[in-house]
C-alpha cells in the first residue's frame, strides 16, 4: 500500500481529461498532474470511437458553450494534428434537404454558423453534384462547409498520452472500483493504494454522472446511453464520396442523422452512420455483451415518457431515427442523401460508439450543451458530447477558466 499525491486528479483519459492536462500544462497552473483511467487503455470508449469528424460549429445555438467553444478548438485541433504529421482528411461538409419542406434550416444553419465564426457558403444543385455526382437535395440547394476535416481519434488521442507523459504527466490505466473520500480530498484504490489530490476534475464520459453522485454533484441528472452504429461503403462500390454528406439535422433533438464521412486514411473508407438507437448498458457495444438490466428497464420507461409526452419534438426522433440499426431502415435513410446506394453496397463496420447523453429530471428533457458543475474540491464535466473531441482545447480553457478559483492551486 503507497499514498501518493498531486495537484490535479483528473478522472477519465478520453480527449477532454487530456485536453485539461494539456492544458494545465501549457497555462504553468498545475505540474503534478495525474490522469486516473478504469481501462487498461486510452482510447477503449468515446474519444477513440468517434467519427474523427472536426465540426465547423454550424448547429450550436450561438451563445450556447458549444457555440463558444467549437469553431476555436477546431482549429487548435486540426493545427496540433497537422503540426505532427498525423492523418487528416480537409475534406470539408455538404449539407443536404432529404426533404423539400426542410430547405429553410439551412438558412438556420447558415445564421448560426455565422454568428459562430464559421465559414458557410450556400451551393445549387450543380455545384453539389460537381463534388458528390450521386448525391440529391430536395430542394437543389446544399451548405458547404469548407472546414470540417475529418481525423484518426485513437491516433489524437495515443499521440496526446505519449506528449503529455514525456512532460511529466501520470498515468494510472486499470484503475476500476475506487472509493472516494471527498473531506479529506482522497480515493482509495482497489489495490488499496490512495492518491491524496488538490483538486479532482471528473471527465470520465460514460460514467461521468456516476462519478459526479459520489461527490453528491448533479443527482438530478443521469446518463441516457445512445449506440452508435456504422456501416460502410465496400471498396468496390461505385459511389465512393469524397467529402462528408449530412442531412439537414432535427435542431430539436440531439442527434444529426445518419449522415456519410470518408475516413483520413491514404485510401478513405466512407463510413454511413451512426445510429441513435437506445444502448443496453453504457458499454454495450455489441449484442449482449455489458448488459445493465435495471438501468435499460429504467431507460426504457422513461424514454417511453418522452414519447407519451413528445417533449422536445422526441417523438419525431423516435420515429426518424430510434430505429436506425434495422440495416433496410438506415438504408432509406442514406438513400436520402444519395439514391444510388444499395444494400449490396454496404457491410457493417468495426466502428460502434456509444453517446454520454445526459437527461435532466428536473426538466424532464435531454440535455443539448456541455454542462461543468463544482463539487467538494472538484469539477465535474457532464455530458461531454459531439463536438466535445473537436472543441477540446478550447472546452478545457472553459472549463478551467469555470474552476480556478475554487481549485487553490499552489
Amino acid at each position: 500500500m503507497s499514498n501518493q499525491s498531486c495537484g490535479v486528479l483528473i478522472v477519465g483519459g478520453g480527449m477532454v481529461g487530456l485536453s485539461l492536462a494539456h492544458q494545465l500544462l501549457e497555462r504553468g497552473l498545475a505540474s503534478a498532474i495525474t490522469v486516473l483511467e478504469k481501462e487498461p487503455e486510452l482510447g477503449r470508449h468515446s474519444s477513440g470511437r468517434n467519427s474523427g469528424v472536426l465540426h465547423a460549429g454550424l448547429y450550436y445555438k450561438p451563445g450556447s458553450v458549444k457555440a463558444k467553444v467549437c469553431v476555436n478548438g477546431a482549429n487548435r485541433l486540426r493545427a496540433w494534428v497537422q503540426e505532427r504529421g498525423l492523418p487528416l482528411n480537409a475534406c470539408g461538409k455538404l449539407i443536404v434537404p432529404p426533404r423539400p419542406e426542410l430547405d429553410s434550416q439551412l438558412d438556420v444553419l447558415a445564421e448560426r454558423g455565422r454568428a459562430n465564426g464559421a465559414q458557410v457558403e450556400f451551393w445549387d444543385e450543380q455545384q453539389l453534384r460537381e463534388l458528390i455526382p450521386e448525391a440529391r437535395s430536395a430542394s437543389g440547394r446544399a451548405l458547404w462547409s469548407p472546414n470540417t476535416a475529418v481525423v484518426k481519434p485513437i491516433t489524437v488521442v495515443r499521440r496526446l498520452q505519449q506528449e503529455l507523459g514525456e512532460r511529466g504527466v501520470v498515468f494510472l490505466a486499470g484503475q476500476a472500483g475506487w472509493t472516494t473520500d471527498p473531506q479529506r480530498r482522497q480515493l482509495l484504490l482497489a489495490d488499496g493504494d490512495t492518491i491524496t489530490y488538490g483538486h479532482l476534475i471528473n471527465c470520465a464520459g460514460l460514467q461521468a454522472d456516476r462519478v459526479a453522485h459520489r461527490f453528491e454533484v448533479g443527482r438530478h441528472y443521469s446518463l441516457l446511453p445512445f449506440k452508435g452504429l456504422y456501416w460502410q461503403l465496400k471498396p468496390d462500390c461505385p459511389i465512393q464520396p469524397r467529402t462528408n454528406l449530412y442531412p439537414v439535422p432535427d435542431l430539436d433533438v440531439p442527434f444529426l442523422g445518419v449522415h456519410f464521412t470518408p475516413s483520413a486514411d491514404a485510401i478513405p473508407v466512407v463510413s454511413i452512420g451512426p445510429t441513435a438507437t437506445p444502448a443496453w448498458g453504457r458499454e454495450n457495444y455489441r449484442g449482449l455483451d455489458a448488459v445493465e438490466p435495471a438501468m435499460a428497464a429504467a431507460n426504457l420507461a422513461l424514454l417511453a415518457r418522452q414519447y407519451l409526452a413528445n417533449r422536445g419534438g422526441f417523438r419525431r426522433y423516435v420515429h426518424e431515427q430510434a430505429f436506425l440499426a434495422l440495416p433496410p431502415l438506415l438504408l432509406r435513410a442514406a438513400q436520402q442523401l444519395i439514391p444510388g446506394v444499395r444494400a449490396e453496397h454496404l457491410q457493417l463496420s468495426e466502428k460502434v460508439g456509444i453517446r454520454s447523453q445526459l437527461f435532466n429530471h428536473t426538466t424532464q428533457r435531454l440535455e443539448d450543451d456541455f454542462l461543468c458543475l463544482p463539487g467538494q474540491h472538484s469539477t465535474h464535466v457532464l455530458n461531454a458530447i459531439s463536438p466535445a473531441f473537436t472543441a477540446s482545447f478550447a472546452l478545457a480553457d472553459l472549463i478551467l477558466d469555470q474552476a480556478l478559483p475554487t481549485m487553490n492551486l499552489p
